[in-house]
């Protein structure tokens, strides 16, 4: 059989039956024409990484992504700058790019969408040795976020991100140098610095609607909330897609500069790293091509 060449990289941990999931994948590749594609698990070390290289290295045209945003982000982060389509197979609890793109949960109408050939090409953000497609993020988020365990996330969905929240409200804020573009700094007392590629969170929030995931910039939101009554104004502008959202200034740069007073957590697409005192970030322009919905 010829056809285009695939390879499938898929976290065992998102995924109840595998060898189910593995069927029916192949049979949807089989009747759009696709010969059998490259099959690689990741594991606890390699959350996709070197998956990604192997099947570069074997010369395929499209990879399928099966897990959370963080195998999307460590895929996307190998073919970033290469011809090679990324196809998102939502399996984890976040898929944040997927909600974006409007990507179909659905396993099948995934494989449908890579296989009929809509193709667009996004921005990726380079922060350190990570690279990002959704935002990265230094202070409440991160904290947050890494509160949440994988279990409440089973177990309640989004409603696990509210909880987590509530215990970081009082939380002191961050003293921030923030340079955007090499211009002067700017100094804010902050609860969390955004650097975002596109605007929805958890839950189809929509914190930066303006946000494109191809214009070459990255939509940058400043969270100042120092009280209860801050935060809940905050949150009701959002909701309520206010023009003006009291307590957050949003911005837009090519690169941002983030210095701390002291070391924060940090998050890039959903996943904590290394807690540091700074945020260097650097948009990567049309690096990726996706799989998109027409």
């Amino acid at each position: 059989m010829t056809g285009t060449r695939s390879a499938v990289v898929i976290n065992p941990a998102k995924v109840t039956d595998l060898d189910g999931r593995r069927k029916e994948i192949c049979a949807a590749l089989a009747d759009a024409g696709w010969p059998e594609p490259l099959w690689l698990e990741t594991t606890p070390e390699d959350p996709g990484c070197g998956q990604t290289r192997q099947a570069l290295g074997e010369g395929v045209d499209v990879l399928f992504v099966c897990g959370g945003d963080g195998t999307v982000m460590a895929c996307a982060g190998e073919l970033a700058g290469t011809s090679v389509a990324l196809a998102v197979l939502p399996s984890g609890t976040g898929n944040l790019l997927a909600a974006n793109l409007r990507v179909p949960s659905d396993v099948l109408d995934g494989v449908g969408l890579a296989t009929r050939g809509q193709r667009r090409r996004i921005d990726v953000g380079s922060l350190e040795s990570y690279c990002f497609t959704v935002m990265a993020g230094i202070g409440f988020d991160a904290s947050m976020l890494e509160a949440t365990s994988d279990r409440m996330k089973a177990r309640i969905g989004p409603s696990a991100y509210v909880l987590a929240a509530l215990r970081h409200l009082r939380d002191r804020p961050m003293r921030l140098r923030i340079r955007l573009d090499g211009h002067p700094a700017m100094r804010r007392r902050a609860r969390t610095l955004l650097v975002a590629n596109v605007g929805r969170l958890e839950g189809g929030v929509e914190l930066l609607p303006d946000a494109l995931p191809d214009d070459g910039l990255f939509d940058v939101a400043v969270l100042t909330p120092r009280h209860l009554r801050d935060w809940l104004a905050l949150a009701w502008g959002v909701l309520r897609r206010r023009p003006v959202v009291p307590r957050m200034e949003t911005f837009r740069a090519r690169r941002v500069e983030v210095i701390a007073d002291r070391p924060y957590p940090r998050e890039v697409d959903g996943d904590v790293i290394e807690p540091a005192a700074t945020l260097n970030a650097v948009v990567r322009p049309a690096a990726l091509w996706i799989c998109v919905p027409p």
